[in-house]
């Protein structure tokens, strides 16, 4: 896990993980983002709610309350889903997008706050929706080997085993409790 990135004081009040809707997706590398969500659900004995174009799940974390975000529009669509938090109060400012990184290897975990999509097309739509002042958890899922195309690469299954899919996701969990509850 590595954060060296100077990020200003910001209050988290949502989580947004990145991902595509249904079985067909739920274990590609471009999912990261709900698996870690799904993660922090289950570990505070969250429910999930449908609302609109989400699913929505209310935690704690230490004093915090978060509402966890799973957008249930396509990636390319993400962004439609910060008009609902914005109606509940929460701004931009507010909310820590995780998502795949392609730049990373697997696993490596960095903290980014503002600046371009570099190609993600979840973080685009976020960014078309409302700017780019918010805070990223980019989740490395590292880059094809071979010439295979980047689309087919990250909505493949993961090649690792679920053992160390599982313990990445744990160490993602334990990254951005520590950091909210700072």
């Amino acid at each position: 896990m590595q954060n060296n990135t100077i990020i200003p004081p910001v209050e988290i009040k949502a989580i947004v993980g990145l991902g595509n809707p249904g079985p067909a997706y739920s274990t590609t590398r471009h999912n990261i983002g709900f698996l870690v969500v799904d993660a922090l659900a289950d570990q505070n004995y969250g429910s999930w709610q449908t609302k609109q174009n989400m699913e929505l799940c209310s935690i704690n974390l230490g004093d915090h309350k978060i509402v966890l975000v799973k957008p249930m529009t396509y990636m390319n669509n993400s962004g439609e889903v910060l008009g609902y938090l914005k109606k509940q109060g929460i701004t931009q400012e507010n909310i820590l997008v995780i998502h795949d990184e392609l730049e990373l290897p697997f696993g490596i975990l960095k903290f980014r706050f503002d600046g371009s999509a570099k190609g993600h097309n979840g973080l685009k739509s976020i960014m078309a929706h409302g700017g780019s002042n918010f805070l990223r958890l980019r989740f490395g899922i590292d880059r094809p080997t071979n010439r295979e195309d980047v689309p087919d690469y990250v909505l493949a299954k993961f090649r690792e085993s679920s053992d160390t899919i599982a313990e990445k996701i744990e160490q993602a969990c334990k990254f951005v409790t520590n950091f909210i509850q700072k």
